[in-house]
């Protein structure tokens, strides 16, 4: 049997990714309720660095997603509607990561939360925009290509 053409091979990698990348980012921001519940027990900061090294992971899949199929394939999936497509996720986290920051930072007026709590809600947020808008723009750009 053939193997896939480098063509063919980018075009299911960037299906995959358009499909994925959303998906993860709508399990990251569902499982937030766990994260704040703080199951007791000493589990609190296992969380913590299992919900840390999650989100380094999603960051790591938006900026490299593709990039490891070879050269032929990544040239193909890495084209430049891609990496607008990448620059205008960034972009769109970074606004919710502000605008979150803005919120936290009125409801600290009210009341206090703590320092890692604020910072996993911000980035939380960023990350999970910036993933959805990534992978919202892909498909649009795989709709219409």
């Amino acid at each position: 049997m053939q193997s896939p053409s480098p063509v063919e091979r980018a075009d299911r990698i960037s299906r995959r990714r358009a499909r994925l990348l959303p998906l993860l980012a709508l399990l990251f921001i569902a499982g937030q309720p766990l994260y704040f519940a703080r199951l007791g027990y000493g589990l609190a900061d296992m969380q913590a660095a299992a919900w840390l090294a999650w989100a380094l992971v999603l960051l790591a899949a938006l900026a490299f997603a593709g990039r490891f199929a070879g050269a032929a394939v990544r040239d193909l999936v890495e084209d430049e509607v891609s990496r607008a497509n990448r620059l205008r996720a960034y972009a769109t986290g970074f606004w919710a990561a502000s605008l979150g920051t803005v919120a936290l930072f009125a409801y600290s007026l009210i009341d206090t939360l703590k320092a890692q709590e604020s910072l996993h809600l911000v980035l939380t947020v960023g990350i999970g925009a910036a993933l959805l808008r990534f992978g919202a723009l892909e498909r649009r750009a795989l709709a219409d290509g």
